[in-house]
């Protein structure tokens, strides 16, 4: 059974993330691939559906944002990212310098995790959520699922990863933390964690009615 972590209050799972991506809504192509690109010798595109393959799992987690609210009890189904980096070692050949991996969307959403955290147990290229096909509103065709960290490195409409030898903050900018993990309330990598807990739950309202009518 989920436990809320630190500062967080249970909510229902809905759309959400940065107001600047709301009004992007990207049309899911009929055969997509993830684009394999940064420190490797040879990049390459993959077809989403041989990564869907390589052997399937579940996550049974929550989803905590940044923001202070978590959507307890989901299951999610998908690939192993391990399994994913396995396969993609053979073919485009990561080199030793790969410490960071950055996932970037089809909206151009981007975030970046440590390698070590994105092979950890539970982090999946999700494509299936509590029984169903993910849908274009929760990141189909294939969702980043780190449970460990916190929403805004769950990046959605995964078409892209880059290994990296160094951090990028990606499109949340000085707001991300590179870890971004829940159990530490690592918010962002300026004050601690639960320095931020008042602010976003001030924030939270603007800024959750501002992605709604962007939405349309």
């Amino acid at each position: 059974m989920d436990v809320l972590p630190p500062g967080q209050s249970a909510a229902p799972l809905a759309p959400f993330g940065l107001p600047a991506f709301a009004a992007r809504r990207p049309r899911v192509p009929a055969a997509p691939v993830v684009t394999v690109t940064g420190a490797v010798r040879r990049p390459a595109q993959v077809p989403a559906a041989e990564l869907t393959r390589l052997g399937r799992a579940e996550t049974h987690s929550g989803l905590h944002c940044v923001t202070t609210w978590s959507a307890l009890g989901l299951r999610w189904e998908g690939v192993p990212f391990a399994a994913v980096h396995a396969h993609l070692a053979g073919r485009v050949a990561p080199g030793r310098a790969a410490r960071w991996v950055t996932f970037t969307g089809l909206d151009g959403y981007r975030s970046t995790l440590l390698l070590d955290d994105a092979l950890a147990p539970g982090v999946l290229l999700a494509d299936v959520l509590d029984g169903a096909p993910l849908t274009a509103d929760h990141g189909a065709p294939l969702r980043l699922v780190a449970p460990a960290h916190y929403g805004y490195k769950s990046v959605k409409h995964v078409c892209a990863i880059e290994y990296r030898a160094g951090y990028d903050p990606g499109s949340a900018g000085w707001k991300a933390h590179p870890r971004g993990r829940v159990a530490l309330e690592e918010r962002s990598r300026y004050l601690p964690g639960r320095l931020w807990r008042p602010l976003w739950r001030t924030l939270l309202p603007r800024a959750r009615a501002a992605y709604d009518d962007l939405r349309g």
